[in-house]
């Protein structure tokens, strides 16, 4: 009977423990219940505090310390050892968004693996924790651009396909319990430049049609069909309003039209630039700006000025039940996270460290390495190479370790260099030092150069000349962007003295961008765009050289043939831009990239939402077709010329033939409705085109009506 009596006394007592549980710290709640009961318990100093990029520990409600601010572009970025991915350009370039995922699912493992770690051990840190700032969709409008490499490229689908793999693999799956980690699109809106005037540049008048149709498209996807968390908001100034305090764009669009339900974070100091003297003269005062912010829809602040919210509040220049607002958004993230429930309840807290930088995400890294290779000439069939033959090396960017690691970038465990690769299948190849990407030190006039059967050059540029607003002022550089997008001078010299002495010459082209190189297919035999490939680049590079994986990589940019076809680098009109509105012929085309082998496709057809065709490889190797579908709307006179719309890897034995089929859904077919002002389908005539690259004379195409 007493044990009984203890018994019931017990249920009792947990009862009354359960019912007097705070609801914020009750796992069972919803996060927006959780949040809105937590934000109540808040002062308002603590609220001003959270609403920054440093959110701090608040004791007396158990609050742990929460830093906004992590990278994550092509791996867990600035926070020790990682598995380092190529650079993001470099990825696009595999038109593999399966392939990405799994990178991103390898991402997030270990970033909970350091996540967790950190907690444990009391050191969370800077860059230690679960809102990663990744991805990049804006559109890579410009190869002038130094941050283009950070983007997956010129092509809103494109974009829009490979920013969805990212946000899933890093998110997790949307059935799970709690999110894996945060992911941010990013930078809203229309972002691409320039950086030495990002802090005070307005865009004035862009026509509607650009700003729908190109700059918009992947940010709608990524907050309709892939739910991301976060959106950045973007330093610059859209029709005289920044786009932090831009309510057009932060709250009439994204939040009414798309209803996103997620937070928006500032870039880091983009506050400051509402008063800086150097910024947009767009509020006096630090406390104004902040309002203004706030009241626009940015909901977190990387900087400082945030902190004179309590005086905005005290003027009556916002009110504090506004700031309640984004707090309830900033805390309903971190429930989602389980950042105040029990490790035993979040499984995502059971990955072990030994997942980071392991032997499984260094095959991925490899793997997204060698599809990321892109050839694009390959004259008189110089490539592959054999490992007998007399090879030199040249180019700083042969030894060059860290520039293949790209910007905002892991520590590898072991980077393989693009002449570590070349040697370990050609022992005897020679190096020679001193040619430099901007400054020739050495002759070419050397004996093993003479003896030489190929010359190897790895040239292009480096993320020290291209990059986030840099402190670069070299011939063709500025600021992290480019005044010029020719290989450096010193480089296009050596290569037009090789060609000129008859050598054979093979050109690896390290860039997170385009570059110009007309007079380098002239020069060289061979052209291989190897962009920077992360910690397995040179194992990726040499298994191309020799012929042990056959190149797929596509371009995902436009290559001109010079500086002067590109329109004015602050000129954010799309006329004259990327493929889809280039009327010139440009040096290599989007889409494109060469095999080792050929393939065949055949015409179109389109039937129940699906373009139908057949592939056949006509070569005497097993290779990857990336198989390519434009659209374009005949009476559409002002539109592209054409738009990506769908696309398919087709991998194929000698003599093998497949039936490709790729769906093209209504939604893959809204265009700009003049008539509107709205992008939607309007029934018509359309081309539907289909091959291997975006040029007209490798599309086949069929004339359709679509009602």
């Amino acid at each position: 009977m007493r044990t009984l009596l203890l018994s019931a006394l017990f249920l009792v007592l947990s009862s009354i423990g359960v019912m007097a549980q705070e609801p914020y710290k009750n796992p069972k709640l919803s996060p927006a219940q959780r949040a809105a009961d937590l934000v109540a318990r808040l002062s308002l100093k603590e609220k001003i505090a959270l609403m920054q990029n440093h959110s701090p520990a608040i004791g007396r409600l158990g609050i742990p310390a929460f830093p906004w601010w992590n990278e994550a572009l092509h791996g867990v970025g600035r926070n020790g050892l990682a598995t380092v991915y190529p650079v993001t350009i470099g990825m696009a370039a595999s038109f593999d968004d399966a392939l990405l995922q799994q990178c991103f699912t390898d991402v997030s493992d270990e970033a909970r693996a350091k996540n967790t770690e950190a907690r444990r051990s009391g050191k969370l840190r800077q860059y230690a924790g679960l809102s990663f700032w990744t991805p990049n969709i804006n559109i890579f409008r410009d190869p002038r651009w130094g941050r283009g490499q950070e983007t997956y490229g010129e092509d809103p689908y494109l974009t829009s396909v490979m920013g969805l793999a990212v946000v899933r693999g890093l998110q997790g799956p949307a059935s799970a319990r709690y999110a894996k980690t945060l992911a941010c699109a990013k930078h809203f809106a229309v972002h691409s430049g320039p950086e030495w005037s990002r802090h005070s540049f307005d865009i004035e008048s862009l026509p509607a049609r650009d700003l729908w149709e190109t700059y918009l498209p992947a940010f709608k996807a990524l907050v309709e069909e892939g739910q991301v968390a976060e959106v950045m908001c973007a330093y610059h100034s859209m029709d005289g309003k920044p786009c932090c305090g831009n309510s057009r764009y932060l709250q009439q669009i994204l939040r009414n039209e798309w209803h996103f339900k997620g937070l928006v974070t500032s870039d880091c100091g983009a506050i400051d630039d509402f008063f800086s003297p150097h910024g947009h003269h767009y509020a006096p005062t630090a406390h104004e700006a902040s309002a203004k912010a706030v009241l626009a829809g940015t909901d977190v602040e990387c900087g400082s000025s945030f902190r004179s919210l309590s005086e905005a509040v005290e003027k009556g220049e916002i009110s504090e039940s506004r700031l309640d607002t984004s707090l309830c958004r900033l805390f309903e993230a971190r429930f989602r996270l389980g950042d105040f429930d029990a490790d035993s309840l979040v499984a995502w807290t059971q990955i072990p460290m030994s997942v980071v930088a392991s032997a499984g995400h260094h095959a991925h890294a490899l793997q997204m390495a060698l599809e990321s290779m892109t050839l694009l000439q390959n004259r008189g069939g110089l490539l592959p190479l054999h490992p007998g033959q007399r090879i030199v090396v040249l180019g700083e960017n042969a030894i060059a370790d860290t520039a293949m690691w790209g910007n905002y970038n892991g520590f590898p465990r072991k980077t393989v260099t693009i002449l570590d690769g070349i040697r370990k299948r050609a022992p005897q190849a020679v190096y020679l030092p001193g040619f430099n990407l901007m400054i020739q030190q050495a002759s070419v006039d050397n004996a093993s150069i003479k003896r030489a059967d190929v010359v190897v050059f790895v040239g292009g540029i480096s993320p020290r000349l291209e990059g986030e607003e840099m402190s670069v002022d070299l011939p063709g550089f500025r600021g992290g962007d480019r005044t010029s997008i020719e290989l450096p001078s010193a480089q296009r010299k050596v290569i037009g003295l090789l060609h000129d002495m008859g050598k054979k010459v093979v050109l690896v082209n390290c860039s997170g961008s385009a570059v110009g190189l007309e007079p380098e297919t002239r020069n060289a035999d061979a052209i291989l765009q190897a962009w920077y490939g992360g910690e397995a680049a040179g194992e990726a590079v040499a298994q191309v050289l020799f012929g042990e994986f056959n190149p797929c990589g596509k371009l995902p940019v436009t290559f001109y043939r010079n500086t002067e076809q590109l329109p004015g680098y602050e000129d954010y009109r799309m006329q004259g831009r990327t493929y889809r509105y280039l009327q010139d012929k440009p040096l290599f085309p989007f889409g494109f990239g060469l095999s080792y082998t050929t393939f065949s496709l055949s015409k179109p057809s389109y039937a129940n939402g699906k373009v139908s065709l057949t592939v056949r490889n006509t070569g005497k190797r097993p290779g990857t077709e990336v198989v390519q579908v434009y659209l374009r709307r005949l009476d559409d006179t002002g539109g592209p010329i054409r738009s990506l719309r769908g696309f398919k890897r087709v991998m194929l034995q000698p003599g093998q033939k497949a039936e490709v089929s790729i769906d093209l859904p209504r939604k893959n077919l809204t265009t700009w409705d003049a008539g509107t002002n709205t992008m939607r389908f309007v029934p018509g005539e359309y081309v539907i085109s289909a091959g291997s690259s975006s040029a007209e004379s490798d599309l086949k195409s069929v004339k359709v009506t679509l009602q």
